[in-house]
């Protein structure tokens, strides 16, 4: 992958991920500008995934020094590149320090900053799939299928929620095929545990190498947990963490972080939703929450996160660029 830093002829925001082009906010960007007031392109970089850490110090550079580049919102390659360039920014906010990831560069006069938008735009999603109370007295879990950026960023929303005493599952369970991430997750959730004096907070982590491991831990999840896909896989990369043989819990819910690609996971969801009684939802209004928090960051702009103002983006956001839907 080769990408093109010339020098922005107008005000510009990138998008740093793997398969950019194919995002729908290429065509939402624009219109959503046109209704915020904001007079400004959007260009994508594509990187692989854990790439060479020169290449992401090339992209930084390049937004950092170039006067019409005004930051970036980043995908995939958040822990790798403040892993890369942190030495670049002269400030970030408190989840990046927290979480040692950026999803968000922007400028503030001469300085570049870096935010990790996550743990607030995953819990503005999740407020909108779970009502408060659901988990109350109810024994329900959550699984969540990978231990990545997302996945901590929602394990931190979850601290905090501990933190403000509302209610939380049963358990949570965090599975992951590498044991360098799960072991990262959760040393920094434990330092954050701590750090909060929170007690009684139930987390576990699994090493599962295979999507076998994973249906194992599916079907021990009680009736009403909540199943998670935090892999990437069925976007960044083909597949599902899960095989078709995986039974979902009763009146479970399920949650596909993507919203765009081949979305196994969603269609083996799908594919139960009526027998098991579930809830499926994709990764939409994530994409929704995700893109306003950081074009609010870059622009310097308010853009409200519920109301009239929020529900029209998202009504130009389905006119423009929503995708062939499969969620339930």
């Amino acid at each position: 992958m080769t990408n093109n830093y010339s020098k922005a002829e107008k005000a510009t925001m990138y998008f740093i991920g793997v398969t950019t082009g194919k995002s729908s906010i290429m065509k939402v960007f624009p219109e959503w500008a046109k209704y915020l007031g904001i007079y400004a392109e959007i260009k994508g970089f594509d990187f692989m995934w854990h790439d060479d850490p020169a290449r992401y110090m090339e992209a930084v550079n390049f937004i950092k020094n170039d006067p019409l580049s005004m930051g970036a919102l980043v995908t995939t390659h958040k822990l790798d590149l403040l892993d890369a360039c942190r030495n670049e920014f002269e400030g970030l906010g408190p989840y990046a320090n927290e979480l040692h990831e950026i999803s968000s560069i922007s400028k503030r006069g001469n300085e570049l900053w870096g935010h990790a938008k996550d743990p607030i735009t995953v819990g503005l999603s999740f407020e909108a799939i779970v009502k408060d109370g659901y988990w109350n007295g109810s024994g329900a879990e959550m699984l969540i299928l990978g231990a990545g950026g997302s996945s901590l960023a929602l394990v931190t929303y979850l601290i905090d929620r501990a933190k403000a005493g509302r209610d939380l599952p049963s358990k949570i369970i965090v599975n992951n095929r590498s044991e360098k991430r799960l072991n990262e997750l959760k040393n920094h959730a434990a330092k954050m545990v701590a750090e909060a004096g929170i007690e009684g907070m139930n987390i576990e982590y699994n090493l599962c190498p295979t999507a076998a491991d994973n249906d194992a831990a599916v079907a021990k999840l009680k009736e009403g947990s909540l199943v998670v896909n935090a892999t990437g896989l069925g976007k960044d990369g083909p597949g599902s963490p899960l095989t078709d043989n995986v039974v979902f819990p009763e009146k479970g819910l399920v949650w596909e972080f993507n919203y765009r690609g081949d979305l196994v996971f969603l269609e083996q969801a799908n594919a139960q939703k009526e027998s098991k009684s579930l809830t499926v939802v994709d990764g939409w209004f994530y994409f929704i929450h995700g893109w306003t928090r950081v074009i609010a960051e870059v622009f310097h702009k308010d853009i409200p996160t519920e109301g009239p103002v929020f529900d029209e983006l998202c009504k130009i956001a389905a006119r423009a660029g929503a995708p062939a839907k499969k969620a339930g």
